[in-house]
């Protein structure tokens, strides 16, 4: 029955992916991370360039006058880089600023019965945000140990990991739309393994080079439905939790 449920919510969420708010989140995310790592990247070579001498004397070598262009072009490869790696979770960091978004278009298409509910505010979206992107670093970072001592389950253990970081993240997310943060934490723990199960389903593709920068997308509108479904149940009405 509780699969049934996620893969159900899973499949309305991939359903709704050619909806155009869905594309503008997604193509706002991409670009704002874009914009934020060329802006990096530049800032670094501008400020390499200010604290490097034109002139410097080096032994052996002496005076040169190229060591400022070796930092600039050495920084701005190394970032580049680095890029390639910070893409995904620097774009879902910043998509996930803009899940209510998607939240709502899931609403207005499939809970036309539900009273509107005010979304979440942007501090609280940024708090959040930064919380999970901070977990998400530290508890992967923690996991590498358990990677070291159990190579075969490697990929178990990550899926199992980010799919509790990821089933509490967007359950949550979504739940504060309707009702205060305690009650979400209290319906959080309710329903926790099928919140966990469906984290882990959305944490499968994670490993999955540019499926994975859908993941926050296709992780909001799937625990949409989730919530409303886990919500209505429980109640045995059509209508969730009221709005707060």
């Amino acid at each position: 029955m509780a699969l049934g449920l996620i893969f159900r919510s899973f499949a309305l969420a991939l359903g709704q992916l050619s909806d155009p708010r869905f594309r503008r989140v997604f193509l706002l995310g991409i670009g704002l991370t874009l914009a934020l790592l060329i802006g990096i990247t530049a800032g670094a070579v501008w400020l390499i360039n200010q604290v490097t001498p034109e002139e410097a004397w080096l032994p052996i070598l002496g005076e040169v006058r190229w060591l400022n262009d070796l930092f600039s072009w050495g920084a701005a490869f190394l970032l580049l880089f680095m890029s390639t790696f910070l893409m995904i979770p620097v774009a879902s960091a910043i998509t996930s600023l803009f899940l209510d978004e998607v939240a709502d278009a899931v609403e207005a298409r499939h809970y036309l019965d539900l009273p509107r509910t005010g979304s979440v505010s942007f501090g609280d979206a940024l708090r959040d945000t930064v919380n999970f992107f901070g977990l998400l670093v530290v508890v992967n970072l923690a996991a590498i140990v358990l990677y070291l001592f159990f190579p075969p389950a490697a990929p178990l253990i990550f899926w199992a990991v980010n799919g509790f970081l990821l089933g509490r993240e967007y359950f949550t997310m979504v739940a504060m739309r309707w009702v205060d943060r305690r009650t979400a934490s209290d319906l959080r723990r309710q329903y926790r393994a099928i919140i966990w199960a469906a984290g882990t389903l959305m944490a499968i593709p994670l490993s999955v080079p540019l499926l994975n920068l859908l993941v926050p997308i296709l992780g909001a509108a799937t625990f949409t439905h989730l919530y409303h479904a886990l919500t209505r149940r429980q109640h045995g009405t059509s209508s969730p939790h009221r709005p707060r």
